[in-house]
């Protein structure tokens, strides 16, 4: 990498933050409605969302620079295929989720990164007084936002999973901590045999007998209202646990598989769909992972974990891992089955 590279490199690495703001400036001001297909001209958009064309365009020309519309010509402005999907109504939608990594309140506790790392403790908590949870169930608009985005991060792999995993042969399938149904939704459509459940709690699962009953799964489907550290519902023969554990330190893990070791039948199977840290850090293109194992730390007190963690996890909860599946950059999760035994 020559001088000007790590010049480039150096200012993309600085000034990330300010990037991702600019992407939560235009959401939150609803540029990408504003915008619709066509090109834009700055006068008609400062005008639409009433604020001085002089001040509009730096920030319009700021999200052309990072590739959320283009200048055709000048102060004349059209989204990219991205910048679409920033549209809440786009079938492709990113808007939640990227809204939602981008709020202050999921930021605040990255100021205090360092004491993060120093001292093990989660920093959202020490910002706002309480666990990020109990914030978002205080905060209605801030727990729908979040549902939101899991969704979205979700769709992807609520699409791929029945290509990767053989469901055949399996009647029922319960989601714990399975939000709006999503990934249900996927599996069941590619599954008739089988049926559903989502377990979550009430502010957790809220959306997901809505969504179920627009897909025509109402008759296939139940959502289950609890809390997985106290219990996991009985009934199913695979049980499911996506983006679950990496919230929880390791006794939190070992409490919830517990819960679901304690119904699971002999010859059942749990799913858990999460990434898994290589034993080296790859040379390039999996910064996202540890990012997120960071974020985890700063705002709830989780972490990613490596296959042998995974293993030593299910051990201590009565399973035994018996697969490890990534199936690709396509797919940003690996898909760990595990039997109890």
């Amino acid at each position: 990498m020559n001088d000007a590279d790590l010049r480039n490199r150096a200012l993309q690495l600085t000034m990330g933050a300010m990037a991702a703001q600019v992407a939560h400036t235009v959401i939150t001001m609803e540029l990408p409605q504003v915008m619709g297909d066509e090109e834009s001209t700055i006068a008609d958009l400062a005008q639409k969302v009433d604020v001085p064309a002089d001040r509009l365009i730096r920030l319009v020309r700021a999200a052309a620079a990072i590739g959320l519309c283009t200048e055709n010509s000048a102060a004349v402005f059209q989204l990219t295929e991205f910048g679409r999907r920033l549209r809440p109504d786009h079938p492709e939608s990113i808007q939640a989720l990227v809204r939602m990594f981008t709020e202050p309140a999921m930021l605040a506790g990255w100021a205090k990164l360092d004491r993060a790392v120093r001292t093990g403790e989660t920093t959202f908590d020490e910002v706002f007084g309480m666990p990020m949870f109990r914030y978002l169930d205080r905060h209605p608009e801030m727990s729908a936002l979040f549902n939101g985005a899991m969704s979205q991060a979700t769709r992807t792999v609520a699409a791929q999973l029945p290509e990767h995993y053989d469901f055949s042969g399996r009647a029922h399938l319960i989601d714990i901590g399975g939000g709006d149904g999503t990934l249900v939704q996927g599996v069941l459509q590619a599954n008739p045999q089988l049926r559903g459940s989502v377990f979550d709690t009430a502010s957790g699962g809220a959306q997901a007998a809505a969504r179920f009953a627009e897909s025509g799964l109402a008759g296939r489907t139940d959502v289950l209202v609890g809390d997985f550290f106290a219990e996991a519902p009985d009934g199913g023969d695979v049980y499911l646990v996506k983006s679950i554990l990496h919230d929880w330190d390791d006794d939190r893990c070992v409490r919830i598989l517990g819960h679901i070791r304690g119904v699971i039948p002999e010859d059942g199977l749990l799913l858990i769909l999460e990434p898994v840290l290589p034993d080296l850090v790859p040379a390039e293109g999996h910064a996202g992972m540890y990012l997120s194992d960071l974020n985890m730390l700063v705002n709830v007190g989780g972490r990613e974990r490596t296959r042998s963690e995974f293993e030593q996890l299910c051990r201590r909860a009565g399973f035994s891992v018996s697969s490890v599946v990534s199936p690709g950059p396509q797919f940003r999760f690996s898909i760990i089955e595990a039997r109890p035994v």
